[in-house]
């Protein structure tokens, strides 16, 4: 075999809390993670040497600050074969939306790569090279459902929660996830998300008590600084959606729904006042 195709699907926080920042620098996190079927899809042929990198999205990054060449990088650094690549990406999540596309292409680079080059890798194994290119890569190698610690590495699996519809809003603002990091304010946080409550929901396949409580202490240096995340998620709200939040450090909101016609109206709304409006459903 000398060339792959894999699938790379999204994320969205279905809570998410952040305790403290750590001495690494590094933030200490309690999530909810939950991969959705909104998916880029990656090709990996192989070449003699180096790497080639394609995508249809013009603003994605062609060098080595894409996560696909450092898994690349990271997989001949640990294994000693250096193969060249040529990695085709075919993007449909939206660029730092909180989404964690390129963590999922990250994770497909190492998956496919450990088949190509007949690895025999495991899971676990792909995990902790993943953890060495970004905090949300172990997570799109493991999928479903999973309750995320430390910096979103502590992955304990949950029963899935798979095939509820999802509704995303992507107003195409650039915000970088260090900026939200350094201005959240931890001590202004009183009220700590119940987690445990949202896995419980989750044990019970309880859609409506899930969306209802989910929260994301991010919101509140995004929404400072753009109101319109507010907006979308009070539309949400009213036009049927269950529950409403932004997804990871944004600015992507999502909204849960139980009705496909209050859903696609919602989108119908939504569409009037921004472009990118995805249809989902989790994994």
């Amino acid at each position: 075999m000398d060339e792959i195709t894999l699938e790379a699907f999204g994320k969205i926080n279905l809570s998410l809390d952040v305790l403290h920042k750590r001495a690494d620098g590094y933030h200490e996190l309690n999530t909810i993670m939950q991969q959705i079927d909104l998916k880029d899809t990656i090709t990996l042929k192989e070449l003699e040497e180096g790497i080639k990198i394609e995508c249809n999205e013009k603003e994605v990054p062609l060098d080595s600050t894409n996560l696909v060449y450092k898994a690349w990088e990271k997989m001949k650094e640990k294994t000693g074969i250096n193969r060249g690549i040529h990695i085709i990406i075919d993007k449909k999540i939206p660029i730092a939306s909180g989404l964690a596309g390129g963590s999922a292409n990250g994770a497909a680079v190492l998956k496919g790569l450990n088949i190509l080059w007949n690895l025999n890798l495991s899971d676990e194994d792909l995990r902790d090279i993943g953890l060495e290119i970004g905090a949300d890569v172990p997570f799109c190698i493991m999928g479903g459902t999973a309750h995320a610690k430390g910096i979103g590495e502590k992955l304990t699996k949950l029963k899935p929660f798979s095939n509820k519809m999802v509704l995303l809003a992507n107003v195409g603002i650039p915000i970088s996830t260090a900026y939200v990091y350094e201005n959240l304010n931890l001590r202004a946080i009183n009220n700590r998300i119940d987690i445990d409550k949202i896995v419980h929901y989750i044990e019970e396949d309880n859609l409506t008590k899930l969306a209802e409580n989910m929260a994301n202490v991010m919101e509140s240096v995004v929404i400072k600084e753009h109101s319109i995340i507010d907006e979308i998620k009070k539309d949400m709200i009213k036009y049927g959606a269950l529950g409403s939040i932004m997804s990871g450090s944004g600015p992507t909101v999502f909204g849960l729904f139980d009705d496909e016609d209050k859903l696609y109206r919602c989108k119908n709304e939504l569409e009037k006042k921004i472009c990118k409006v995805f249809v989902a459903k989790t994994i």
